[in-house]
C-alpha cells in the first residue's frame, strides 16, 4: 500500500478480550484494509511475530494478548496462510514466554508451531542507511512473509514500543545486546530499527492496544485500557497513530522520524478508516512527553556533565530483590551496573550503577522483574534541551 497518496490505518474500538469480540474486531480491521487477501496468498508461509518480551501473564499487558493472537491466526488461516509464530525474548526462552503469556496453549489448540529463533543467518543489506548486514533468526528469513503483532506500550528509551520496534525480536538472543552496545544513542538505535524493518518488510501489522501499558514500560509499567485495535501495512503510520492516541509528539519518537526520512512509511499522509481516532484518545496516558531527549548530552558537555543532564536509570532499594537481572542484561563491558564489591553478589547489597560507563540503553530498567528501576530525568537536562 506504500507509494499511494496516503497510507491506510484501520482503527477499531474493542473494549475487552472476550474471544468472540476480539475475533470480530480483528475481522473488521482486516476488512477495512481490503481483507486478508490483500496481504496473504493461499499457501504463503507466514510467520506471526507477537511481542513476547519476557514470560508474563496476559493481564500484565507486557505481551501480545492470546485473544488477539488467536483471532489473527483464524482470519489468516481462512485466507490460506500456512502459519508459524515466534519471537526471541529479551530474557529467558521463547517457549517459556509463550506459555506464560497464553500463546502456547492457543497455538497448540490451533495447530500453529512455535518457530525456533535460535538458529540465525547473517544477511547482507546493501540498501541499509546505517546497517549493511543483520543476523536474523532463520525462521524469519525462511518464511514467505511476516505479520507483526505488536503490543502498545511505553518504553524508557524509545518513548513507545510499537510496530517498528517489534521486529527487534527477530534478532536472536544476546545479539540484541550487541546492538545496544553499538548503537549508543537513541537516534542510532532508532535508525537501526528502521533499517531492520526495511530489510524484513512485514506485510501487515495488527497492534494490540485493548489494554496497553503506561508509565514505566515496557515491563514495569501499569496496564491501561485503551480499547483499540490498529492495523496497517505501514509501521510508521501505526506508531504515529499511537502518538495521536496518547498525546505524544511523534517527533520525539526516532523510529517515526527516521522511518519517514528513510521511506519505511509515513507519519504525515495517513488515511484513517474505522472508528474516529479522537474518540479513542487518552490525553492523560502516562508517558514521557518532555522535550528532553535520551540521545545523550549536547556535544559541548563533558562525560561528567552528562551525568547531570541525561536521564539515568535509578534502583529503588526498597523494591530490589537482588535477583541480578539488571547486571545480566547490561550490554557493556565492564558492566555499568554491578553488585558491590564490584561483580560479586552478596547479602543485602543492591546493585550500583556506574554512570560514567552507562550508555543509557535502559536495558536494566526494561527487564527488571520487580519494577525496581525507573528513569530519573534531571531538571538541568530539561533546561538545556529547551534552550535555543
Amino acid at each position: 500500500m506504500r507509494g499511494s497518496a496516503s497510507t491506510l490505518v484501520a482503527v477499531v474500538r474493542c473494549d475487552d478480550y472476550d474471544t468472540h469480540t476480539v475475533h470480530e474486531a480483528v475481522g473488521r480491521v482486516l476488512a477495512l484494509l481490503g481483507g486478508p487477501e490483500q496481504f496473504i496468498r493461499p499457501g504463503d508461509r507466514i510467520l506471526l511475530k507477537p511481542n513476547l518480551l519476557v514470560a508474563s501473564a496476559p493481564e500484565s499487558a507486557v505481551t501480545t494478548h492470546p485473544a488477539v493472537f488467536q483471532a489473527v491466526v483464524r482470519h489468516l488461516r481462512e485466507a490460506g496462510a500456512l502459519l508459524t509464530y515466534g519471537d526471541s525474548p529479551a530474557f529467558g526462552r521463547s517457549v517459556g514466554a509463550a506459555r506464560r503469556g497464553g500463546l502456547l496453549e492457543v497455538a497448540g489448540r490451533e495447530g500453529v508451531p512455535l518457530a525456533d529463533f535460535a538458529p540465525a543467518r547473517t544477511v547482507s543489506f546493501p540498501e541499509g542507511q546505517l546497517i549493511k548486514q543483520f543476523t536474523v533468526a532463520e525462521a524469519v528469513l525462511d518464511a514467505d512473509g511476516v505479520v507483526s503483532l505488536p503490543k502498545l506500550k511505553t518504553h524508557g528509551l524509545m518513548r513507545i514500543t510499537g510496530a517498528v520496534k517489534n521486529q527487534f525480536g527477530c534478532i536472536p538472543g544476546t545479539r540484541k545486546g550487541e546492538f545496544h552496545a553499538r548503537m549508543t544513542t537513541v537516534d542510532r538505535f532508532g535508525q537501526m530499527l528502521v533499517d531492520l524493518n526495511r530489510l524484513l518488510r512485514p506485510r501487515l501489522f495488527v497492534m494490540d492496544g485493548i489494554v496497553a501499558m503506561e508509565g514505566n514500560g515496557p515491563r514495569g509499567g501499569d496496564p491501561r485500557p485503551l480499547s483499540v485495535l490498529l492495523a496497517s501495512s505501514d509501521p510508521v503510520a501505526i506508531d504515529a497513530t499511537v502518538c495521536l492516541l496518547v498525546g505524544l509528539d511523534p517527533s520525539l519518537v526516532t523510529t517515526i522520524t527516521w522511518g519517514e526520512k528513510w521511506d519505511l512509511g509515513t507519519a504525515s499522509a495517513i488515511e484513517y478508516v474505522g472508528d474516529p481516532v479522537n474518540s479513542l484518545a487518552v490525553p492523560d496516558f502516562v508517558i514521557d512527553r518532555s522535550p528532553l531527549s535520551t540521545t545523550g548530552a549536547p556535544g559541548f558537555l563533558s562525560r561528567v556533565a552528562k551525568n547531570v543532564v541525561v536521564p539515568r536509570p535509578v534502583i529503588d532499594p526498597q523494591l530490589c530483590t537482588r535477583c541480578g537481572t539488571c547486571v545480566t542484561m547490561c550490554p557493556v563491558e565492564p558492566k555499568a551496573v554491578e553488585f558491590p564489591p564490584y561483580g560479586v553478589r552478596g547479602g543485602d547489597l543492591v546493585p550500583e550503577h556506574h554512570y560514567s560507563r552507562c550508555i543509557r540503553c535502559y536495558c536494566c530498567q526494561e527487564m527488571c522483574p520487580e519494577r525496581a528501576i525507573s528513569i530519573y530525568r534531571p531538571p538541568l537536562g530539561r533546561v538545556l534541551r529547551r534552550s535555543p
